[in-house]
């Protein structure tokens, strides 16, 4: 098991920046040459330090002129961090300190199993396509004989009606200068000509 610290920061000039503890000594400061760089006017050049003592990480303050903090309280020596611990340098510097273990054993990689290549999925064989498809298309079905539409032929009726209404017309027309009891109409023309063939004479 192999144990990995950090510090969180929760309130300052970077939130939620993560300060991850490796090495036996570690100082935190606002100058560039601490192992942790806080870069705020609450922070000392040199603020204060942290040292891994028996697997656990010690912090005491360096002598900073808005002192450090631990869960509240300002510390007046070296104080032993546990996970969970709130870290505070100055009023408005805030971190949360944190102890996360790791098997070391899990992170590694058999080497039977990494050259394992899984196979590839046979695609599943499909039924054949029913007789009626050609391919993967379905063929086109045989064309229906659409019969022609019969004409009918209306000549024959037209003809026959307009012989019909000559004939009314004509036996109308008989009737009409037949009904005069003078005869006088049978001599118009061109009755007087039908009055003739039948031995009709006019006065």
């Amino acid at each position: 098991m192999v144990s990995q610290f950090q510090l969180i920061m929760r309130l300052g000039p970077t939130p939620g920046a993560s300060f991850l503890l490796e090495g036996d000594q570690l100082t935190v400061g606002r100058d560039a040459t601490n192992e942790i760089v806080i870069n705020d006017a609450e922070i000392s050049r040199r603020h204060a330090r942290l040292t891994f003592q028996g697997g656990k990480y010690v912090l005491e303050d360096l002598g900073s002129t808005n002192g450090t903090f631990v869960n509240g309280q300002r510390l007046a020596g070296p104080r032993v961090l546990k996970a969970g611990e709130v870290v505070q340098f100055g009023e408005q510097i805030m971190l949360v300190f944190e102890a996360t273990t790791i098997d070391a054993g899990a992170t590694m990689v058999s080497p039977r199993a990494s050259s394992a290549v899984p196979s590839a999925p046979r695609p599943a064989t499909l039924p054949p396509p029913p007789s009626e498809y050609v391919g993967s298309v379905p063929a086109s079905p045989a064309p229906i004989a659409v019969a022609p539409a019969k004409k009918t032929n209306l000549t024959p009726f037209i003809i026959g009606g307009v012989v019909f209404l000559i004939l009314c017309c004509c036996v109308s027309l008989f009737v009409w200068v037949d009904a005069d009891p003078t005869g006088g109409r049978w001599c118009t023309f061109p009755f007087s000509i039908i009055a003739q063939i039948f031995g009709g004479s006019c006065p």
